[in-house]
């Protein structure tokens, strides 16, 4: 299928309300340009995929200054593309306090200039949404104290909404509880969890209700939905921190999956479409032209119901026996 094939999923290249409700149904992930993901992302068609996504609906980035320079070259693409795709017809969504591997800065007036740093990186003078970065690996007085400064720059008109985003949804669901009755915080706008809702492990699943009506979140999003590389035929990334026992079974899924004409990246994206759709956003990774027309193509295939994954689905969750579920350890004790 071409481009000129493919419908857009919903409002293409118009003013967006602003409003977290109204995210489309899949946003742009920014972490593939890092070298992370690919050893020169300075030479992924940022520009042309951007183009390509805001012309079929998908009306949304995520990034973050963790990224490497993933913050620099969505800029300079949005730069370049503005003419055509002006700032008020997307969404940006970023977020602050990870700034490497093993270093978080959450104090108050670090939050503040890193967001200040992202507005000039993505050439705006607004952000969409702001989340804290992998809220796990830091204390829960740190985290609420960061949560006060996002509220801030709310009230600001620097952002428009703030949230978390992190691994352990437990912890994410209990920052999230707790927050609401914090007259300077109140209910969350928007939580990223990542690696938590596909085929191999949807722990999720069992939090949504949870966060919408206990913790009175606005909007829930998922990520990573091939969990990082994990679930498909190519080979794991070598920085995954799942355990060896876990990346051999999802190597042999992907060969099982393969022996009935499929590969397992794009059951994996239809199941993480399908399932996630009607509860909130899916956030892509996706490193180039090909990949994102194929995501897009897959979503249609969701919508439209032209695929039956019903046996398959079946058949590879039993297969995944007691690595089913599997997670691995990600942050600090709390």
């Amino acid at each position: 299928m071409t481009i000129a094939d493919l419908k857009p999923i919903g409002p293409a290249n118009v003013p967006v309300s602003g409003k977290i409700k109204d995210l489309p149904p899949l946003l742009l992930g920014g972490a593939v340009f890092n070298q992370q993901f690919n050893d020169n992302p300075e030479n992924l068609p940022a520009e042309e995929m951007l183009k390509i996504a805001f012309s079929k609906g998908i009306s949304a980035i995520d990034t973050s200054p963790y990224y490497g320079p993933s913050e620099i070259i969505l800029g300079n693409a949005l730069k370049n593309i503005k003419p055509e795709f002006p700032r008020e017809n997307y969404y940006i969504v970023t977020k602050a306090g990870r700034v490497k591997l093993n270093d978080f800065d959450y104090r108050p007036e670090s939050i503040r200039k890193s967001v200040l740093r992202s507005l000039e990186r993505l050439d705006t003078d607004y952000l969409d949404l702001v989340y804290l970065h992998d809220v796990e690996f830091v204390s829960e007085d740190k985290i609420l104290k960061a949560l006060v400064e996002l509220k801030n720059l709310k009230s600001q008109g620097i952002i428009r909404h703030f949230g978390i985003s992190g691994y352990p949804v437990e912890f994410l669901y209990h920052i999230a509880k707790t927050v609401v009755n914090i007259p300077e915080i109140g209910p969350l706008d928007a939580i990223l969890s990542y690696s938590n809702f596909n085929l191999q492990n949807e722990i999720l699943r069992d939090y949504i209700d949870k966060f919408y009506n206990e913790a009175k979140l606005t909007k829930l999003l998922t990520g990573s939905i091939l969990s990082m590389s994990l679930l498909r035929s190519g080979s794991t990334h070598e920085f995954h921190p799942a355990s060896k026992e876990l990346r051999d079974k999802c190597q042999e899924i992907a060969k099982l999956t393969a022996s009935k004409g499929v590969e397992l990246a794009d059951l994996g994206t239809r199941y993480a479409i399908r399932e996630f759709k009607d509860k909130g956003p899916v956030v892509l990774g996706v490193s180039n032209i090909q990949e994102l027309t194929n995501a897009i193509e897959q979503y249609w295939n969701v919508v439209d119901n032209t695929i039956d994954d019903t046996e398959l689905v079946t058949e590879v969750k039993e297969a995944f026996g007691e690595h089913l579920n599997e997670t691995w350890e990600s942050g600090i004790p709390h």
